[in-house]
């Protein structure tokens, strides 16, 4: 199979030789990269036995690891997950590049059927933080452990509490993604899921 970039930005944020030694959560990470280069493949043969590989990896890893990453989630290069289990990320959600969860985060939906969480890049989630509905978090915010974020967060923000509110805002230098560039991402992952 081609370089995977996303991939590779990942690695990049483990820092450490031979992460798969010394990191479970990277085994989370392999699996969600490969079940998504699965899905860009072409339909046959070979998509369904590698597509069948990875549902039995992902619950394998699933089980052991105690995170749960299904490959439905749109999630940018360089996603790095600190510590053991409790993690779990909605099939719907979508999360930026280089953003760091920690142990006990989750990212879903506040009722069955409902919206997911839209996260930003260069979001840093402390341990056990919650952020749930069809919420939108901004680039480069902070969430505090043990919050529950449930309304929008603005860029450069830190987000505390349950509920969790607004204790301090920064300027965000980087530019932002313009709507263009965020509809071509949507058709890109149209077009690799075949249209859905």
């Amino acid at each position: 199979m081609q370089r995977d970039p996303e991939w590779a930005a990942d690695l990049r944020r483990y820092g450490l030789r031979r992460p798969f030694l010394k990191e479970q959560s990277i085994w989370v990470v392999a699996v969600y990269r490969f079940g998504r280069r699965v899905d860009a493949r072409p339909d046959g043969v070979a998509k369904r036995l590698l597509t069948a590989a990875y549902w039995l990896a992902f619950r394998v890893v699933e089980t052991v690891v105690g995170i749960s990453l299904p490959k439905a989630a749109r999630i940018g290069g360089g996603l790095r997950i600190w510590h053991f289990g409790g993690v779990f990320v909605h099939p719907d959600a979508v999360i930026g590049r280089n953003c760091t969860l920690r142990q006990g985060v989750t990212i879903g939906n506040r009722h069955e059927g409902g919206p997911a969480p839209v996260i930003g890049d260069d979001v840093e989630f402390g341990a056990y933080a919650q952020v749930l509905g069809g919420v939108r978090i901004g680039r480069g915010c902070r969430i505090g452990a043990l919050s529950v974020v449930l309304c929008d967060v603005p860029d450069g923000a830190t987000a505390v509490g349950a509920p969790a509110r607004i204790v301090h805002a920064r300027a965000v230098t980087a530019r932002r993604v313009t709507e263009q560039e965020v509809h071509a991402v949507e058709d890109e992952d149209l077009v690799a899921e075949g249209g859905r």
